[in-house]
C-alpha cells in the first residue's frame, strides 16, 4: 500500500472527532435532529475513513467482520429487546411510557434513547459489513486479475519451448 503523510496525518486528526460527533448525534436525538440512524451512518464514515486511509486489513484489525456481525444483531436484540419488555410490563409494543412506573415522561425518554442506541449499533454495522464486502470484492478481484496475468506471462514463457522462435533469441 502507498502511504501518504498528508491524508494519514488528517485522517488521525479527523477520525475521533467524526467518532464523537456521532455520538453527539445519537445521544442528543431526544432533543434535536439526529438519532440512531444519522448517528449510525457517522460513526460507519469514521470507520471507512480510517480504512480508506490506513488499509481494509489494519480496518479488519480494529472492528473484526465477527464483531460487526455481532452488532448487527445485538442492536437488533436491544430494538427487540426493549419492544418486548413494554409488553411485559404491560403496555403495547414499544409503549416506552410503562418503563418507568413512576413517571412515564422518564420512561419516554429511556425508551427512545435505548431504541436509538440500538438503532445506532445496527446501521453502523451493516454500513460497514456493507463496504468491507465490497472493498473484499475489489481485493479479491484483483488477486485474481493479478494470477491470471502471472499465468499469461508463464505461458508466454513456455510457449517458445525447446524449438526455437523464427525471430531469434529475445
Amino acid at each position: 500500500m502507498i502511504e501518504h503523510l498528508v491524508p494519514r496525518v488528517l485522517a488521525k486528526l479527523l477520525i475521533p472527532f467524526i467518532l464523537l460527533f456521532g455520538l453527539y448525534v445519537q445521544f442528543h436525538g431526544d432533543f434535536g435532529p439526529g438519532g440512531g440512524f444519522q448517528a449510525g451512518v457517522i460513526f460507519a464514515a469514521g470507520i471507512i475513513l480510517y480504512a480508506l486511509i490506513y488499509g481494509l486489513d489494519q480496518a479488519r484489525g480494529v472492528i473484526s467482520p465477527g464483531l460487526v456481525s455481532v452488532l448487527v444483531a445485538l442492536g437488533l436484540l436491544i430494538y427487540a429487546g426493549v419492544g418486548v419488555a413494554t409488553l411485559l410490563l404491560g403496555g403495547e409494543f414499544l409503549n416506552y411510557g410503562v418503563l418507568d412506573s413512576h413517571d412515564p415522561v422518564h420512561g419516554q425518554h429511556l425508551g427512545i434513547l435505548i431504541i436509538e442506541f440500538g438503532v445506532g449499533m445496527t446501521v453502523a454495522a451493516v454500513m460497514i459489513t456493507i463496504f468491507y464486502q465490497f472493498a473484499g470484492r475489489l481485493k479479491i478481484t484483483r488477486e485474481l486479475e493479478s494470477d491470471d496475468d502471472d499465468e499469461d506471462e508463464q505461458a508466454d514463457d513456455h510457449a517458445d519451448g525447446p524449438v526455437a522462435d523464427a525471430r531469434g533469441p529475445r
